[in-house]
């Protein structure tokens, strides 16, 4: 559905107002969460998508929600943080004991090899829009790295990837850090910082697969400053020639933070983490975008592992990343169900809240991305149905 231009129209200052309240969305996410299953009669009905395009897809046996449905398994460690830093040891092991219990493995390596084959293009889908306060932490990914070779994958092989290539080298994942992986986004700077190359196109429109999209009846209009961020305006948004075409496997790694009185975990990296064009839906379709991109072919057949990022996190002023309210929950999750995964962390963000005094109680808007993910069938999403697996190294 169509508004007034003057509304819809995303200007430089608001576009970047909107940046440092960490992302686009930050500032109106808590007043939209669960509008789908609350949707005020009043109002005009929610804009139409193309979600039955991607229900029309057959299945595969690696389609989501994967090998463990409804189990995630969290492990605590105490000692994964401390003098303010993440220990690397801890996030090797919280990683390693999450995927044997998980998989019920004998070793480490037949653990990976349930989903990862040597040969096959591995992707590690990060969230780094915390910078180097609040991103997939240096030690979890490094871990990730480290046992998918020790499983046989050559680092030629791995990538590390997100929709914006520079908040990747900002968050530290730089070529000198990571020798031997590629690191790649969607949104992208030449050397010399210009997101235009010489034919006066963005690179960016060279990383995109028009051949796979989310339309959603809703225009994005940006202007020159605001468009390199977008890629494209319009109503459709674009998926990733990276995540299309370059990987074989993904491996979600997302940060254990809250969106309003949510979660902006598994789902969301996934959703808003793939498209292209993503201004135009966090207003009126934030809930149904984290859940309905993810049901995909490109996501959910490729995506075979979540390990959620909680050594660190913060449980008020995300997405992005605000230091007083960044603490540690000392916890990774692991999981094939990504809606399991997050249904999990959103009892850990709630309590903390909860706990901090910024809300008084759970709401259900919180768990509306989730239950409409599940109905999509892409997980579960009511806790009592999930199998969580405690695990305590120390």
């Amino acid at each position: 559905m169509k508004t007034d231009k003057t509304n819809k129209k995303l200007g430089r200052r608001d576009f970047f107002k909107l940046l440092t309240l960490g992302g686009i969305g930050a500032a109106v996410m808590p007043n939209m969460i669960g509008k789908t299953f609350a949707q005020d009669p009043a109002k005009p009905a929610k804009p139409s998508t193309n979600i039955k395009d991607a229900l029309a897809y057959e299945r595969t046996s690696d389609s989501l929600p994967g090998k463990y449905p409804a189990k995630v398994v969290r492990v605590n460690h105490s000692g994964s943080y401390a003098n303010n830093a993440i220990v690397a040891d801890a996030a090797y092991s919280m990683v390693e004991q999450g995927l044997l219990a998980l998989t019920g493995a004998a070793t480490l390596k037949e653990a990976w090899l349930q989903f990862v084959k040597p040969g096959e293009r591995i992707g590690l889908k990060l969230n780094p829009i915390g910078g180097t306060l609040l991103s997939s932490s240096h030690e979890v990914v490094s871990a990730v790295i480290a046992q998918l070779e020790e499983a046989g994958v050559d680092r030629s092989n791995i990538t590390i990837w997100d929709r914006r290539e520079f908040q990747l080298h900002e968050a530290g994942f730089t070529p000198d850090r990571y020798p031997g992986i590629r690191i790649v986004g969607v949104e992208c700077k030449d050397a010399q910082g210009s997101f235009y190359g010489a034919d006066g196109k963005l690179l960016s429109e060279s990383r995109i697969d028009k051949d796979w999209y989310y339309w959603a009846d809703v225009d994005g209009e940006y202007d020159e400053y605001t468009m390199p961020y977008m890629v494209n305006g319009g109503k459709y948004s674009y998926f990733s020639k990276i995540l299309t075409q370059e990987l074989d496997k993904v491996i979600n790694i997302p940060i254990l933070k809250n969106a309003g009185a949510t979660v902006t975990l598994c789902l969301k990296n996934l959703g808003f983490g793939c498209i292209t064009n993503t201004s135009r839906l966090h207003q009126q379709l934030w809930v149904e975008t984290c859940a309905e991109v993810c049901a995909f072919p490109p996501i959910r057949d490729k995506v075979v592992l979540n390990i959620a990022d909680g050594i660190i996190g913060c449980y008020n002023g995300g997405p992005g990343a605000n230091p007083q309210f960044i603490v540690p929950y000392n916890t990774v999750l692991v999981g094939t169900d990504p809606v399991a995964v997050d249904r999990v962390g959103y009892d850990i963000v709630i309590a903390k809240r909860i706990e901090m005094k910024v809300q008084e109680e759970d709401t259900e808007k919180g768990k509306s991305a989730m239950r409409l993910a599940s109905s999509l069938g892409l997980g579960e999403s009511e806790i009592e149905k999930i199998d969580v697996k405690n695990v305590n190294l120390a």
